[in-house]
């Protein structure tokens, strides 16, 4: 099979969708710019052509991640109830990591010696904390949480992403039964510790 003419504008997109191709399958571990650039059907050259070098590669992984999280995230539509359109959002949080560990590794828990995010670099996730806080803000104006909205966002973001990121590693139980118990109650305590009422 002929390889695609290098150097053209789809590369960017054909690395990136490669290396998270690579990360699902071969996790960090196999995750080199030669395999990357056999998946994309270029030469290791081009590939350093696009991305600079393999922290720009990764950077971009990072960077399509979280474009990916904040578009699952906004499918969740608001309802009346507030309360639930947060624990709806926290679950969509869970399936995107449990879903797609390698890649929420790369997102969250620097797997790779090249690639340290900058302050500019967690901008990425701005997005998300948006969505978190538009729906804290909500619950607050509703009564039904009591608090800063940012400063909930905060603790729902950071809670939804411990535990997935738990689940995911297998830590959180054995059965699927289990973990959503564990879920359940979690979150419930969260929710209620946090009640306006």
């Amino acid at each position: 099979m002929p390889r695609v003419k290098q150097r053209t504008t789809d590369l960017l997109e054909r690395g990136v969708a490669s290396a998270v191709a690579v990360l699902a399958e071969d996790g960090a571990a196999g995750f080199t710019t030669r395999t990357i650039a056999l998946r994309a059907e270029a030469s290791v050259p081009a590939i350093y052509e696009v991305f600079g070098d393999k922290a720009g590669l990764i950077r971009e992984v990072f960077f399509y991640g979280f474009r990916s999280l904040a578009i699952d995230l906004s499918t969740i539509t608001s309802t009346d109830d507030p309360v639930e359109d947060l624990w709806q959002t926290c679950q969509a949080f869970r399936r995107f990591i449990v879903t797609n560990p390698a890649l929420a590794q790369v997102m969250f828990s620097r797997p790779f010696a090249d690639f340290d995010p900058t302050a500019e670099d967690a901008r990425a996730g701005v997005e998300v904390s948006k969505i978190f806080v538009r729906h804290c803000r909500r619950a607050v104006e509703a009564g039904q949480l009591a608090g800063d909205p940012t400063d909930l966002a905060h603790l729902f973001f950071a809670f939804a992403e411990g535990l997935a990121t738990a689940e995911a590693a297998g830590r959180l139980g054995v059965s699927q039964r289990s973990v959503d118990r564990r879920w359940r109650l979690g979150l419930s305590a969260l929710m209620d510790g946090l009640s306006a009422v």
